[in-house]
C-alpha cells in the first residue's frame, strides 16, 4: 500500500506594500493589494478542510473557503458575491478587521506554518469587482411596507441596514456628522482605510435603496419618540458607537496641544487636515509628539502625526509590549516608521510654556504587578524613577466612552453603571422595538464585532417584525 503524498508546504504570499521612507511622506495607503497572479497564488494554499474551523472566527459568517475557491478559480467577481452574502462590507473589512485574532486564529495552516491570508483574498475580490465594474446588486424580496430607522452610519448600523433592505425593509440611516462611516471615516486614518472605499461601500448600500440622512443628531434634530410617532418607524436600531473622549485626570490636560486621539483623528481624517492646503483645518504641529496608549487607536495617532511632519513621535505605554492591545501588524508599521515606543511608564503631569501650551510630558516608570480583571499584569510605580519628555503635541489615546446625547434622551432604554446601552444577546434593549449594537453597548471594539452585533439585530428585528404576536423580552 503506498503512502498518501503529503501536500508540500508553500510560504504565504507577502502582500506589496510602500516602503517606510515613502509612506511616511504621504497618506496614501500603506499595503498595495495583490495582483490577480499573487491572489490565486494565495488561494491555493488553502486546504478546503472538510470542516474549517475559519468559519468559527467569522462574526459576519462569511462563506471562506467558498469564496477562497472561486479565487482560485479565477472567478474574482463570484468571489466577492459570495462575500457580499453576509458580509455588505467586504472592502472595509479585508483592510481592518483583526484577522489574526479570528478566522485566520483557527486556520489549520497556521498550526505548523502561516495561516491562509483571509483578510488580503477578501480585500483584492472586493477591490476586483469594484475596480472592474462588475458589481450586481443582489434581488430584494417582495416589500414588507415596514419601515426601520437605524441611527448611526457606522459599521453596526450600515450592516444592520444592508441585511434588512435585502429583506423588503424600507431603510433610513441617521447619521450625526456630514460623512456617513462613523469610526471608519473619522477615526481611521487614509493609509489604513482610504475615504473613497468607505464611500463606495455607502454608496452600494444606497443603490440597495437604503436612504441616507446626513447631520441628523438623533436625540438633539429628532428624538427615538419622534421616529415612532411621528416618522411611522415601526423599530429603531441604535449604533452610535463610543466617542466620548476618556483623559486620566493628571495635571496639565487641559493646555493647547493636548489632544483626545478622537479630536486629533477627527481633525486629521473627517475634517481632512492630512490634505494641507486644500483643506485648512486647524490642527497642531510640532517636531515632537507624545501618544499616549497602546491601542490601534494609538498607532493611528503616531503613524498619522509622523506624516504630518514630526520627526519624533513617542507611544508612552504603561505595560509592556506583550500586553499592548494594538494589532501586531499596526505595532510593526509604527516601528517600521520610526515611532519610538516608552513602554512600562506613564504620564503624571504636563507642563506649559507662558502661552500655556504643552511643552514637557512628565513620566513615572512602571513595573508589572499580579494580573488584572483584564487578565493582564497590573502596572504599578517604581518609586522615584521619573523621567520627563520634550514635547509640543501630547494625544491621549486611552479609550472612549458612550456618548450620552442621545442615550439620556431615549426614554425606556435603559443604561449600565457606564453609560452604556443594556441590551440582550439579540440586540434588544429595555424599550420595545428598539435595538442596539456595536461600541454602544460594549464599549469600544472592533469594526467586525460590531458588524457582527449587526448581522444578529438584524435578523432579530426581521424575525420580530415579522412575528404574531411575539414577546419583547422575558418576564
Amino acid at each position: 500500500m503506498t503512502a498518501k503524498k503529503k501536500r508540500p508546504r508553500t510560504p504565504r504570499v507577502p502582500m506589496p506594500e510602500q516602503t517606510p521612507s515613502q509612506r511616511i511622506q504621504n497618506f496614501d495607503e500603506v499595503p498595495l493589494g495583490y495582483t490577480p497572479e499573487q491572489a490565486q497564488a494565495e488561494a491555493e494554499r488553502c486546504l478546503q478542510c472538510k470542516k474549517p474551523a475559519c468559519l468559527k472566527g467569522c462574526p459576519v459568517n462569511v462563506d471562506i473557503p467558498g469564496f477562497i475557491g472561486l479565487v482560485v478559480e479565477g472567478k474574482f467577481a463570484e468571489a466577492a458575491r459570495r462575500i457580499k452574502t453576509t458580509n455588505c462590507l467586504p472592502a472595509v473589512c479585508g483592510r481592518v478587521c483583526p484577522q489574526e485574532s479570528q478566522c485566520e486564529a483557527q486556520c489549520v495552516l497556521g498550526k505548523k506554518g502561516e495561516p491562509s491570508a483571509i483578510g488580503r483574498l477578501e480585500r483584492f475580490v472586493a477591490d476586483y469587482e469594484r475596480e472592474n465594474n462588475l458589481i450586481e446588486l443582489p434581488a430584494k424580496t417582495t416589500p414588507t411596507g415596514k419601515k426601520v430607522a437605524v441611527v448611526g452610519a457606522g459599521p453596526a448600523g450600515l450592516t444592520v441596514a444592508g441585511d434588512l433592505i435585502c429583506l423588503g425593509y424600507e431603510v433610513t440611516v441617521f447619521e450625526a456628522f456630514h460623512k456617513p462611516g462613523g469610526v471608519l471615516a473619522y477615526g481611521i486614518p487614509e493609509f489604513r482605510m482610504p475615504k473613497r472605499i468607505v464611500q463606495q461601500e455607502v454608496d452600494y448600500l444606497c443603490k440597495l435603496g437604503v436612504n441616507l440622512e446626513l447631520n441628523q443628531v438623533v436625540g438633539k434634530s429628532i428624538s427615538v419618540d419622534e421616529l415612532f410617532d411621528e416618522e411611522g418607524f415601526d423599530a429603531v436600531f441604535v449604533g452610535v458607537g463610543a466617542g466620548l473622549p476618556y483623559f486620566m485626570g493628571v495635571p496639565g490636560e487641559s493646555l493647547g496641544g493636548v489632544y483626545s486621539a478622537s479630536e486629533y483623528l477627527t481633525r486629521a481624517n473627517l475634517m481632512r487636515a492630512y490634505d494641507f492646503p486644500n483643506y485648512d483645518t486647524p490642527i497642531v504641529r510640532g517636531k515632537t509628539v507624545c501618544v499616549v496608549g497602546g491601542g490601534n487607536v494609538a498607532m493611528d495617532s503616531a503613524r498619522t502625526a509622523r506624516r504630518l511632519g514630526a520627526e519624533n513621535v513617542y507611544i508612552v505605554y504603561r505595560r509592556s509590549r506583550q500586553e499592548m492591545p494594538a494589532r501586531g501588524e499596526e505595532i510593526h508599521h509604527a516601528e517600521e516608521e520610526g515611532i519610538i515606543f516608552k513602554l512600562l511608564c506613564s504620564p503624571i503631569e504636563y507642563l506649559g510654556d507662558d502661552r500655556s501650551m504643552v511643552r514637557q510630558a512628565r513620566c513615572q516608570e512602571m513595573e508589572l504587578g499580579e494580573p488584572d480583571a483584564s487578565g493582564r499584569r497590573r502596572p504599578i510605580p517604581k518609586p522615584g524613577a521619573e523621567f520627563t519628555i520634550d514635547t509640543e503635541i501630547v494625544i491621549v489615546a486611552i479609550g472612549s466612552g458612550a456618548n450620552p446625547i442621545l442615550t439620556r434622551n431615549a426614554k425606556g432604554v435603559d443604561l449600565n453603571r457606564r453609560g452604556y446601552i443594556v441590551a440582550n444577546d439579540t440586540g434588544r434593549t429595555t424599550r420595545p422595538g428598539v435595538w442596539a449594537g456595536g461600541d454602544i453597548v460594549t464599549g469600544s471594539a472592533t469594526v467586525i464585532l460590531a458588524m457582527g452585533a449587526g448581522k444578529t439585530a438584524a435578523a432579530d428585528i426581521h424575525q420580530y417584525l415579522t412575528a404574531e404576536n411575539g414577546q419583547w423580552l422575558p418576564e
